[in-house]
């Protein structure tokens, strides 16, 4: 379960970054003076009208290109390597998907509106979580918190934070910002209620070209099934698939697991429900040339010698 703390630390981390990274100018374009904020500092083309052709090649190539190549390198990189490690690791969105799930699963006993059967309140893996319906009202205020925060930290991106902040607690918001927020929350709100996991899977794009990315790349880190021991999941209830904030099944070959955010939920369920018995997990993390098996379709490690 140290896998898990050190999520949470992240993930806390990058919201806490996400939110402070406007009022810090650490990163934010302002639409009132047409230009970046990057560390702190101004970033602009840095040429004028009077500047070279020459000059003016290349401060686009270094203040614009240069930038978006090794954002886009970097990132592709990690994708490459390690699959979606940003969204199960880091993203803010992803983490507040985590946070309804267990929310909606205390209300209704399902992570997801769309679940077709409700969890089991005692799993194997000695996770308990008890039905209270009164969770229904603690589910909707949480998405509608959690959007209003998010409809605003998303407004500091493109107005200066001082000043949405300043009319915010002052009730003095211009008719535009207050049509953003309002707007914003509103459809946050059915996106957080409704979507979820579901915009993770299939509507963020960030996400998905991490997914392509990940498949292409045979080698790369996948979450693989000891088949040969197969025989001791007969006494589990499915922890695993129970553990994952995806909505996946790990017991499967990685086209299957196109979406994995490399979240580790599934092996510590896992290792959980295998602690008192054979004491070695069935799901584990593989790379290399034990993850050509499972992207080949056989879903298996190698059998342990």
């Amino acid at each position: 379960m140290m896998m898990q703390r050190y999520r949470l630390l992240a993930r806390v981390a990058f919201f806490a970054l996400f939110v402070l990274a406007p009022p810090l100018d650490l990163f934010r374009f302002d639409l009132t003076v047409n230009h970046l904020f990057f560390l702190g500092e101004p970033w602009r083309l840095g040429f004028t009208a009077q500047s070279d052709s020459l000059d003016m090649v290349g401060s686009i190539f270094l203040r614009i290109f240069l930038p978006i190549f090794l954002v886009v390198g970097i990132g592709g990189w990690i994708s490459w390597k390690y699959g979606r490690l940003y969204c199960g690791w880091l993203c803010p969105h992803f983490a507040m998907v985590e946070l309804l799930n267990g929310l909606m699963r205390r209300a209704s006993g399902k992570p997801s509106l769309w679940e077709k059967q409700a969890l089991p309140q005692q799993q194997a893996d000695g996770t308990h979580v008890p039905l209270n319906p009164w969770y229904w009202s603690v589910t909707l205020g949480a998405a509608v918190v959690i959007a209003l925060v998010w409809a605003v930290v998303l407004l500091t991106y493109l107005l200066p934070p001082k000043e949405i902040y300043t009319n915010l607690l002052t009730l003095s918001l211009t008719r535009n910002q207050a049509l953003f927020i309002g707007v914003g929350t509103v459809l946050l709100t059915l996106e957080f209620t409704l979507a979820r996991h579901l915009f993770c899977r299939f509507g963020c794009a960030l996400g998905v070209a991490q997914s392509f990315i990940w498949m292409a790349n045979r080698k790369a880190l996948v979450v693989g099934f000891d088949s040969p021991r197969a025989k001791l999941c007969s006494d589990c209830d499915a922890s695993c698939e129970h553990a994952c904030p995806m909505r996946l099944k790990p017991r499967t070959i990685k086209r299957n697991m196109f979406t994995c955010t490399q979240c580790h939920s599934c092996i510590d369920a896992c290792d959980k429900v295998q602690e008192h018995a054979s004491g070695v997990p069935l799901l584990q993390w593989v790379d290399g040339e034990r993850a050509k098996v499972v992207a080949k379709g056989a879903g298996i490690v190698e059998k342990r010698t």
